[in-house]
């Protein structure tokens, strides 16, 4: 908990097996606590943790393990003066070049700008809809096709707005496909 801690201090991101191996070793104490309660399990895995990671060393480090990490490192030795002198050559020439990929905020934002606004004329239209539905009841002498006239205005105009909406989803995805 405490590595993780520093690690937010300090704006690193831990990766999340560390984090699965925390929460591992808090079941493990746990699972300890609840078969043995006199049992300190940070005693016991101090105690204990020498000697397993020397096991562990010995047991890495076999002549055929040492032989191929010195040639490893013989490759790479043999190697670095080359690959020095061509980063050197392109630098001096300005011919070293860089990728870099950002992410484009401008359309980002632009694009859930749209989306919100799509919702809240949803949420407008379906306000209408819903506001028109209860009018229909009241009994008035104006009257649109035989229905109270404020209650068939509101209707036409929410579905006004759905077809506008409607046919302008389908027009400004058909310019994004054009686009990519």
């Amino acid at each position: 908990m405490e590595l993780q801690a520093g690690c937010a201090t300090h704006g690193l991101r831990a990766p999340a097996e560390l984090t699965m191996l925390g929460k591992t070793l808090l079941n493990l104490d746990q699972v300890a606590r609840a078969l043995d309660p006199g049992l300190d399990v940070n005693a016991t895995i101090r105690k204990d943790a020498s000697a397993l990671m020397t096991r562990r060393m010995r047991k890495s480090a076999t002549s055929g393990g040492m032989f191929s990490a010195m040639l490893e490192a013989k490759e790479f030795a043999e190697r670095l003066p080359g690959r020095v002198n061509r980063v050197l050559d392109s630098l001096a020439a300005s011919e070293l070049k860089m990728k870099v990929e950002l992410i484009d905020e401008g359309a980002v934002m632009d694009g859930l700008q749209k989306v919100a606004n799509r919702i809240t004329l949803g949420l407008i239209l379906a306000a209408l809809i819903v506001g028109a539905a209860m009018i229909m009841r009241v009994e008035t002498s104006f009257r649109l096709f035989g229905y109270p006239g404020l209650a068939m205005i509101l209707f036409l105009i929410a579905g006004t707005g759905g077809l506008w909406l409607a046919f302008d989803i389908v027009r400004h995805d058909k310019t994004s496909k054009r686009r990519s």
